[in-house]
């Protein structure tokens, strides 16, 4: 953190703020966070992910150093946080630990979320090396059975392979990052072995372990998906039988003040809950990252946050502040 960037963060609370209070979008500063797709490409087949599902109506791709480095240069100096991903397994992306390497040598903190498949011991000393500031690592069973009920296609053994060579490459290169995360993506096949979860994170001497409620789709009448205990889920039941998002849509959203998601060709769209980027804002290969930050179609989406988000398709299944921490 700069004096610079903690000016920058402070405009965009106040701007935010002020938006709340007098219900018209008031935008000041840049963003202090933003996602970056390394590639939509999957080797897993997740259902209810779009990747997975390979169910995109956008292009697919992988993300060019020349654009990253565009986007990087233009904003070092306002952006404090940059996630490594969007859709796909970064991974798969052959430059992808270059651009984290990049980043990280503009002083920004870095992070990204993998099926941990590809973490070779050779690839996770690169991972260190890289200055990745923070990994996620996708563990959503304890056993091979349970695991692929989600992760179909998934090997645990490979998620398991591949934490122990991050584990050792931290302790082979003296390094105390990435802070390393299992994340359990709780749904009703697996919500039985949540505890055994934990222990299994302190076998392996990860940093942490986090708990996430998964998004599902088609809830209203409830999903196969959905956990039994409601602290694990995004939705409750109702009276009637019916299900409904636990979460109260409030007419403000900070990530649309805060941060932006920029696909692997260049689109820059609201959030990471426009999978198939339908709400497209601008793209960076055509124009500067500031010049769609404070365009006119980034004024009406925030107008319309303002005045409605119960009424915006990619809002009505959001999860903010859902994940449940061990």
């Amino acid at each position: 953190m700069s004096i610079r960037k903690g000016f920058n963060a402070f405009q965009l609370y106040f701007s935010f703020q002020l938006s709340r209070l007098f219900k018209q979008p008031i935008h000041w500063g840049m963003p202090l966070t933003i996602a970056v797709e390394p590639t939509t490409s999957c080797n897993l087949r997740c259902p209810e992910c779009p990747s997975g599902l390979r169910s995109f109506t956008r292009p697919t791709g992988m993300l060019q150093q020349k654009m990253f480095h565009k986007i990087i240069d233009e904003l070092q100096n306002k952006l404090s946080y940059l996630t490594f991903y969007f859709q796909g397994e970064p991974y798969l992306n052959p430059s992808f630990l270059d651009m984290v390497n990049y980043a990280s040598e503009k002083n920004i903190f870095t992070s990204t979320s993998t099926n941990a498949h590809y973490l070779t011991p050779d690839i996770a000393e690169k991972t260190i090396e890289s200055g990745l500031d923070k990994l996620i690592i996708s563990i959503d069973g304890i056993t091979q059975e349970v695991y692929e009920n989600y992760r179909v296609g998934g090997r645990l053994e490979k998620v398991f392979e591949g934490t122990k060579n991050i584990m050792n490459a931290k302790k082979k290169l003296n390094s105390k990052t990435p802070y390393t995360i299992f994340q359990f993506l709780v749904v009703k096949p697996n919500e039985h072995q949540i505890e055994d979860a934990k222990k299994l994170a302190i076998d392996f001497g990860v940093d942490e372990i986090v708990f996430k409620t998964a998004q599902v789709y088609d809830y209203e009448n409830g999903n196969e998906l959905i956990p039994t205990n409601e602290k694990y889920s995004r939705y409750k039941k109702l009276a009637n039988g019916k299900f409904e998002i636990k979460n109260s849509l409030e007419n403000n959203c900070w990530k649309m003040w805060s941060s932006a998601v920029i696909t692997w060709d260049g689109a820059v769209v609201p959030c990471c809950f426009d999978k198939d980027a339908t709400h497209k804002l601008g793209n960076v290969n055509e124009q500067s990252f500031a010049s769609v930050w404070k365009n006119e179609s980034y004024f009406n989406f925030r107008t319309s946050i303002l005045k409605g988000r119960n009424q915006i398709d990619i809002c009505k299944n959001c999860s903010e502040g859902t994940t449940v921490f061990a």
